[in-house]
């Protein structure tokens, strides 16, 4: 990651995408399928598929009630093949959103601490500077019985080598994965361009496929990726508690397996036998059937959620009183350095001080985002253990209107007969803030921006094109104020992504042409090699150094404001059939991942009728 300045548009891409859940609204980068919860409230749109077009299940297959956890908001059109290796596989399969079920990871994601929890893999260290070894659980086997070993994470892995799948960017930092033995894998970073944080990433995201019947399948398909991706792979083969038991154009069900080898991780078997998406037109179809009752599990943006336990409903949230989710993302607005008032750290501090963050967060998420407490880390346990709070303190603005002002008229900034300011005989405004269409949340956040910005004499307009017009505009900075999300999620790569995201410089396109990443802009070389260095360190009071020593940087030079905290997933839940979902301070540490994905799954052995 950090000679081959090359290297950062892969990883980028990847983790952007990653970003995204498949939720309706489109990200900048290719159809989403994994991730965070998305801007906007209606999903209306279906999947993509691929080629092939699967046949549903022939017999329709009820399951009982009292056996079954419903869920929704993961699935927006009929299911098109399981095929991991397609790009965009239904549920279960989708990559990154409900990866434990069916294929598992070797190791499951906290929300709640960032950190790695064993599942396929027991343990993992650094032997070296260059080679990490991850021993594998020697009880885990697949679902037609076969041992799993580790010549299924050497093949899933290489199958990212041969094809461009979805980890096929991780080796641009690994030079190889070998098998020790059958039960141990050691994984060599690339000595021209290592990177820690992103091998971290890798074993707990990518969903082990079995040798044995995808070399098959290879086989048939003469290796041709095209042919591959038509597999419909309608019984999929894996390791997770369940299989797949049911599916048609409305719903898809899946039944536990009995004889799953994690009964000797987790002590049992999951309490639900079978578990059901059922694929609702909208967000009103699915509210409506989650109110009444009909689904157990919501991961759909609700508004207002807290009328529904106000009425007597047995719903709830994670956190029991406002923001009631836990932030994943930080979506935020990006100047264009190379404009003129805005090119002025000043301005943009201004205007960050004028913002009304609390109106933000009740208008337009309905309250779900905590107080902004402007940082690159996010507000969690999770993140802000890496900055020294006390050392930013100081530089940390909040909603100031009257120092706002201040601070402008402190740099000559002098209000015209309009009220709008002039500073270096260079009106601020009108100045375009942009984001897209329809996507409801953000278009009232920056309506927002704007009124704030008249409050202290900066004329700043919305412009809200359609989603590829504004993926045109950011990416190659035909703009003045943009908004968008720098790469959301939580992975041991965070916050140190985000930064890169929004701060690193080196492979950056200029404006006119196509950037990944900083579309502002933004340079400074001591922000470079901070994000150069970080993913070489081990040491946790050192990392605590660069980390704040950035976060001063990106306080003091403000290339990018952040609005508000978004869930990683809305994780929201009807107890009328089941009980005991993770909530804070119930000491299980379970996370509120939606009991689907990463260590969010332990939800599913503690809940009950």
């Amino acid at each position: 990651m950090k000679k081959k300045v090359v290297s950062f548009r892969p990883l980028l891409i990847l983790l952007l995408i990653f970003s995204f859940a498949a939720a309706g609204c489109q990200s900048v980068q290719p159809p989403p399928t994994t991730g965070e919860a998305q801007p906007g409230q209606d999903n209306t749109a279906a999947q993509p598929g691929t080629d092939s077009t699967s046949q549903p299940s022939q017999e329709v297959k009820e399951t009982p009630r009292n056996e079954t956890l419903y869920i929704n908001g993961l699935q927006w059109g009929p299911p098109t093949n399981f095929n991991l290796l397609s790009g965009n596989p239904a549920f279960p399969i989708n990559y990154g959103n409900s990866r434990e079920l069916v294929y598992e990871t070797m190791f499951m994601v906290n929300q709640l601490t960032g950190e790695l929890e064993p599942l396929l893999g027991t343990k993992y260290e650094w032997t070296s500077e260059q080679a990490l070894q991850v021993e594998l659980n020697p009880d885990a086997k697949w679902s037609d019985g076969k041992p799993f070993t580790a010549d299924d994470v050497v093949y899933t892995y290489e199958l990212g080598h041969k094809y461009d799948i979805n980890w096929s960017n991780y080796w641009t930092y690994i030079e190889s994965v070998k098998a020790d033995g059958e039960h141990k894998v050691i994984i060599t970073l690339n000595p021209k361009n290592p990177n820690k944080l992103t091998v971290l990433d890798s074993i707990e995201l990518i969903p082990i496929l079995p040798k044995h019947i995808w070399e098959e399948v290879e086989k048939k398909a003469n290796n041709d990726l095209s042919t591959i991706r038509k597999e419909v792979n309608e019984n999929p083969v894996g390791t997770g508690p369940y299989k797949l038991y049911f599916y048609n154009d409305q719903k898809i069900t899946l039944i536990r397996d009995d004889n799953y080898w994690g009964k000797s991780l987790f002590g049992k078997l999951p309490a639900p036998k079978y578990i059901s998406h059922v694929i609702y037109k909208d967000n009103a179809a699915g509210d409506l059937a989650f109110k009444s009752g009909q689904v157990d599990v919501s991961q759909q943006f609700i508004p207002q959620v807290s009328n529904m336990w106000k009425k007597g409903a047995p719903i709830k949230t994670y956190l029991k009183e406002e923001p009631y989710y836990l932030a994943g993302s930080m979506p935020s607005i990006f100047f264009n350095l190379s404009k003129k008032g805005l090119d002025n750290p000043d301005v943009r501090r201004a205007i960050a001080m004028s913002i009304n963050y609390a109106k933000i967060s009740e208008l337009a998420m309905s309250g779900y985002s905590a107080p902004m407490q402007p940082s690159l880390t996010l507000n969690s346990d999770a993140e802000s253990k890496f900055v020294d709070q006390n050392a930013i303190k100081s530089l940390q603005w909040t909603t100031d209107v009257e120092g706002a002002n201040q601070l402008l008229d402190s740099i000559g900034a002098k209000k015209g007969k309009d009220g709008i300011r002039v500073l270096n005989g260079t009106r601020l405004g009108p100045f375009e803030i942009e984001c897209p269409y329809g996507w409801s949340d953000w278009n009232a956040s920056l309506e927002i921006v704007a009124q704030s910005a008249k409050a202290i004499g900066i004329e700043i307009r919305t412009k809200f094109p359609e989603s590829p017009v504004w993926t045109n505009d950011l990416q190659t900075g035909k703009f003045d104020i943009i908004m968008n999300t720098p790469a959301g999620g939580v992975s041991p790569s965070q916050p140190w992504n985000r930064a890169m995201t929004i701060m690193y410089s080196k492979g950056v396109a200029p404006l006119g042409e196509m950037a990944f990443w900083n579309w502002g802009r933004y340079k400074n070389d001591r922000a470079d090699a901070i994000i150069d260095e970080i993913p070489t360190v081990s040491d946790d009071a050192k990392l605590k150094e660069l980390y704040t020593e950035l976060t001063t940087i990106w306080l003091k030079d403000i290339p990018s404001i952040p609005l508000m905290y978004r869930p990683w997933v809305f994780h929201t839940v009807n107890e009328s059939v089941w009980k005991g979902f993770p909530t804070e301070g119930d000491g299980s540490n379970i996370p509120p991942q939606i009991a689907m994905d990463g260590a969010g799954i332990r939800a599913l052995y503690e809940i009950h009728n």
